[in-house]
C-alpha cells in the first residue's frame, strides 16, 4: 500500500457566490465522501484550509498577504489515503465534491525515506 495526499484547487466558496442553502448542501457531499473513505479505510487524515495565504519567499525572506478571492487557483484542503496504487487513488478522487464548481484535485504520492 501507499500514501497519496490528494490536493484540493480551486475558488473559495465565498467568492463563487453560493447561497447559504448551497454551501450547506456542498458541505453535505465533503462529509458524504469523507464517510466513504473511511469506510473503505483508506483515509488517513486530511484538513480544510483557510483561504487567507501568507507566502514567504527569497533570501529576504519577504512576507506577501494573499487573500483568498486574490489567488485563482487556491489551495482549499487536503486529504492523505492509503491506497494499492495511483489508479485506486484516482478512483478514490472521483467523488471529490467540487468539479462540478470548477474544482481540481492534485494527488501526489508521499515519499518514504529510509534512514
Amino acid at each position: 500500500m501507499k500514501k497519496y495526499m490528494m490536493i484540493f484547487i480551486g475558488a473559495d466558496y465565498g467568492t463563487l457566490g453560493l447561497s447559504p442553502e448551497q454551501m450547506q448542501a456542498q458541505m453535505g457531499k465533503w462529509f458524504a465522501w469523507g464517510d466513504k473513505m473511511e469506510k473503505a479505510g483508506v483515509l488517513r487524515g486530511g484538513e480544510a484550509l483557510q483561504p487567507d495565504v501568507k507566502r514567504i519567499s527569497g533570501k529576504g525572506r519577504v512576507v506577501t498577504d494573499h487573500a483568498g478571492g486574490e489567488i485563482k487557483e487556491l489551495v482549499g484542503g487536503y486529504y492523505t489515503i492509503e491506497v494499492k496504487d495511483v489508479a485506486a487513488a484516482m478512483e478514490v478522487a472521483q467523488d471529490f465534491p467540487d468539479y462540478e464548481l470548477g474544482g481540481t484535485v492534485e494527488i501526489r504520492e508521499v515519499m518514504v525515506f529510509d534512514r
